[in-house]
């Protein structure tokens, strides 16, 4: 008999534009205003200072810059990983302000992911004209 724990892991990893749905759209629309006020030009810690503002005015719970634990084949690294922000505390949260998103970045966002065992992560760019965001889950199956 499947309990309903691995029923609903089997779906999220079936479905997984689903995982965290709400909190996502909620952290992306806390970002687009807080891009539309800004618009880009401004350095990245003026748009997390920025954007922290929003996500309280929200009541987004949020860690700005938590010290992260890092494992590597399941021993714990001395190294810590600081996010910019750790949101509902399970969503990765890493601010941009670059012309444009690259695989770097994004290979960035998903090494944080494995390596912290987190399964969520957001990339914001406040830096263009238009605001870019990508969204990364990466489910461990160690």
């Amino acid at each position: 008999m499947i309990n309903q724990q691995d029923a609903l892991t089997k779906q999220v990893h079936l479905l997984p534009d689903l995982y965290l749905k709400e909190e996502c759209y909620n952290i992306i629309g806390a970002a687009f205003e807080t891009h539309k006020i800004l618009g880009p030009g401004f350095l990245e810690s003026v748009y997390q200072e920025a954007f922290e503002i929003e996500l309280n005015s929200r009541k987004i719970p949020f860690i700005s810059q938590p010290q992260l634990e890092l494992t590597y084949k399941d021993h714990k690294l001395a190294k810590k990983f600081k996010p910019d922000l750790l949101v509902y505390d399970k969503i990765i949260v890493e601010i941009k302000a670059i012309n444009t998103l690259s695989e770097i970045e994004e290979a960035q966002l998903l090494n944080y992911l494995k390596a912290t065992n987190i399964h969520l992560g957001i990339l914001i760019n406040f830096g263009t004209k238009k605001m870019e965001w990508k969204r990364r889950i990466l489910f461990n199956d160690h």
